[in-house]
């Protein structure tokens, strides 16, 4: 039994699903990602079959097939699984099923009979809405249908009323960042990325034209820059839009010499796996994928998520930054680099959100909408000048009680850096040319560059050659300096690698 275990608010959620029970079949559970979801499903199970009822687990991926039983399990709760190349076990009590599997063995071809099933468990519910998923559903009209989603919404945004009746919430992010259930962000993102003429298909951006955007120009800020300048060499996770762009970006790791991988769809489950658990030991530091990592992927060390995939889904911008919200030892945060510009759209990852079952409504984050309708008269947020925390504008910081008695001096914002985000809007950084001019000098000292190295350097970083009055003080380089030096180097040998094999002299 489970109940030992329980949290406060998941007995408490619990509690809240049989009362609804005893008046509805189909009921919604809305439950932030790190907040178990599928510990609390089980709990509900155990309940099933200890009254001698049958229950059926419902997901999309294997990974969600492994994890749910592997909880169920572990509640001492006998398992079968329907999924291809698994043996069946029909008489367990608790069948876990891949969607598709049980669609075409079941409905489309009857190869197989329906399991029985006193209650219908629906993994990451907000697919529910397709074909697929809604005929098993509807057939099992006499069950209790549990759903269970972060992000009850469908692509669109709209509420998923038409499957089910009823919808009861767990506690939010950011009261669960309280209860100290899960971790909060620090923010960094540039000017939101110019996406006109991007077709939206959908409700979301068209892939292949978004692809060729964000792989050539959309990304104002580079990644791996300030991956070294924001990240606090943690373990991150990079959402692409594309296979094409994940592994260009991956690749911009490794240049810099940073251990990176990619994985895609296509990608093996054994090999996905070897990949997560090199990431969780450190053996790699940085994973490319695009929309493979978004659900069913648990790594509670993960602190840095870089958004590379701009989205107008609501819903799936809350899974993107749920990788990053587990608790675990010593995290204290989880770091967004932001260069999608979905921070600005949708509003930070500790907003609440209304959710919705209305088909005919959409989720909203008021706070955000709010914070948006304020632009012109300035950032309802700013930064704490003492601590770094967000403060809102005219009050004392939560966090150390300052209150400055003026406003600061307005910085010079530099195209291409990323700022931390201040309420929804981006703050503005002062780069200090001086200090990489000095680091540059540094750099080719290390090296036995010639003096003229960090001269044409500058250059080619900043656009311009530096200022006739700023004369370079040799200091060591910073991570960020050295490794983008390391890049450049790199990509000279390769061209000069190129020309020699073009019989170029």
């Amino acid at each position: 039994m489970t109940e030992k275990r329980l949290h406060p608010y998941q007995a408490e959620i619990i509690a809240e699903f049989h009362r609804t029970a005893a008046e509805f079949k189909r009921i919604l559970m809305v439950s932030p990602t790190g907040s178990g979801k599928t510990f609390i499903a089980t709990s509900i199970a155990e309940g099933y079959v200890s009254r001698g009822k049958t229950v059926l687990f419902l997901v999309h991926r294997r990974e969600l097939v492994f994890q749910a039983v592997a909880e169920l399990e572990a509640a001492g709760l006998q398992c079968g699984v329907i999924m291809a190349g698994e043996i069946p076990t029909p008489m367990a009590p608790v069948q876990v099923s891949m969607v598709q599997t049980l669609h075409t063995r079941a409905i489309q071809s009857e190869r197989m009979k329906l399991p029985d099933a006193d209650l219908l468990v629906v993994d990451e519910c907000h697919h529910a809405a397709a074909l697929s998923w809604r005929s098993i559903i509807e057939s099992y009209p006499d069950a209790h249908v549990l759903g269970l989603t972060a992000t009850p919404v469908r692509g669109d945004g709209k509420g998923l009323g038409g499957i089910y009746e009823v919808m009861l919430e767990c506690p939010q992010v950011a009261e669960l960042i309280k209860m100290g259930f899960l971790v909060g962000s620090k923010v960094y993102a540039p000017a939101d990325p110019d996406l006109s003429g991007v077709k939206v298909r959908q409700g979301d951006y068209a892939l292949n034209e978004l692809e060729t955007r964000m792989n050539t120009s959309g990304l104002v800020a580079d990644i791996v820059s300030t991956y070294l300048k924001y990240g606090e060499d943690r373990k991150a996770v990079v959402f692409c839009v594309g296979v094409g762009h994940s592994l260009h970006v991956r690749d911009q790791f490794i240049e810099a010499g940073i251990k990176a991988e990619h994985i895609d769809g296509d990608t093996p489950k054994d090999e996905r796996d070897a990949t997560r658990d090199r990431l969780a030991s450190g053996e790699i530091q940085v994973v490319t994928n695009c929309m493979v990592w978004t659900e069913g992927f648990n790594l509670p060390e993960l602190g840095c998520i870089i958004l590379a995939r701009p989205t107008r889904q609501l819903g799936l911008y809350k899974q993107m930054l749920g990788r990053g919200q587990r608790t675990a030892l010593g995290k204290k945060d989880m770091i967004v680099l932001d260069h999608s510009g979905a921070v600005f759209r949708h509003g930070l990852p500790e907003d609440p959100v209304v959710w919705t079952l209305s088909e005919d409504k959409t989720a909203r984050n008021p706070k955000h909408e709010a914070r948006k309708s304020e632009m012109f008269g300035g950032p309802a947020f700013i930064d704490c000048a003492q601590c770094a925390t967000l403060r809102e504008r005219g009050k004392a910081c939560p966090n150390c009680g300052f209150l400055p008695q003026r406003k600061p001096k307005p910085f010079v914002c530099e195209e291409g850096e990323l700022a931390l985000v201040q309420g929804g809007k981006p703050g503005k950084v002062e780069v200090d040319k001086q200090q990489w001019y000095n680091e540059l000098a540094g750099y080719a000292q290390e090296r036995g560059r010639k003096p003229g190295y960090a001269y044409y350097k500058f250059q080619e970083k900043f656009g311009h050659p530096p200022p006739r009055w700023m004369r370079p003080q040799p200091c060591s380089p910073s991570p960020e300096v050295r490794s983008w030096c390391r890049s450049r180097d790199i990509a000279y040998a390769k061209a000069m690698e190129a020309k020699k094999a073009q019989g170029w002299q």
